[in-house]
């Protein structure tokens, strides 16, 4: 491994912004310019969509119902059994949906552009476009982008259901509630805020896994050891970026909306 000095860490680390940057411009204005590759953006989004599903199923359904597990055992010493609906729903719609949504893709899909955009650097495919005359970025950055965005809007929102019907099978079966109960709090407690909230981060999500991937993608260097570099490294950055980008979004859309 090379080491650096902290000025050409530095150096490194501002180039490579700058790079993300315009590639994630690029992929946006690329949108409203033809040629328009729906046949790339259709398979990208069976791909990442119809794919991703049973991992997001398990996922959310299995965290709802540990979410019930874990919060019975404190409502019951406060007399507040009933109230499992509420926590669940809220809990899966405001936060953890969307981020272990946003996780499972970034580790199934970020992790497949990578290495797939990093082996079409490597063997030179991507300069063999250029030379066609075709826009890489165009061609292989906006199609996965827009797929992504807009598949993980959908795997969000069946995320929250199947979370939902996981805490609804752990409070009928362990817990005795009425199931009309649990589902009336469920979905009664539920603000615009906690809506909207399911609205913007599977967009913002989305963006981020699949422009991160194909960045680190197309930026691979090194042949296989190369590859699989960036891919270890698209995987990680976009989860990081996932769990700031969360942050941020709370803390300045949360007290704006209740």
């Amino acid at each position: 491994m090379e080491f650096l000095s902290p000025t050409d860490y530095a150096k490194q680390f501002v180039l490579a912004v700058q790079e993300y940057s315009q590639l994630s411009w690029r992929s946006v204005a690329n949108v409203f310019r033809p040629p328009r590759y729906i046949a790339d953006t259709l398979q990208q989004a069976d791909f990442i969509g119809v794919g991703s599903l049973p991992i997001v199923i398990l996922t959310g359904f299995f965290t709802g119902a540990v979410l019930a597990v874990n919060a019975s055992r404190t409502l019951q010493q406060f007399g507040s059994l009933s109230l499992t609906g509420q926590l669940v729903s809220i809990s899966m719609v405001r936060e953890l949906g969307p981020v272990l949504t946003g996780l499972m893709v970034a580790g199934r899909n970020a992790s497949g552009m990578a290495s797939e955009l990093g082996s079409m650097k490597v063997t030179e495919q991507i300069d063999a476009m250029r030379a066609l005359g075709t826009d890489p970025y165009k061609k292989l950055v906006t199609p996965r982008m827009l797929a992504t965005t807009v598949m993980l809007f959908f795997l969000t929102i069946i995320s929250d259901l199947t979370g939902l019907a996981g805490g609804w099978a752990v409070a009928r079966l362990f817990l005795h509630l009425d199931s009309r109960q649990y589902w009336n709090n469920a979905y009664q407690n539920l603000m615009f805020g906690d809506v909207f909230m399911v609205l913007l981060k599977p967009g913002l999500f989305g963006f981020l896994v699949a422009t991160i991937g194909c960045y680190y993608g197309i930026s691979a260097t090194g042949g296989t050891q190369g590859v699989g570099r960036a891919t270890t490294q698209a995987v990680v950055a976009a989860s990081v970026m996932i769990l700031i980008v969360n942050y941020f979004v709370a803390q300045l859309l949360l007290p704006l909306l209740h």
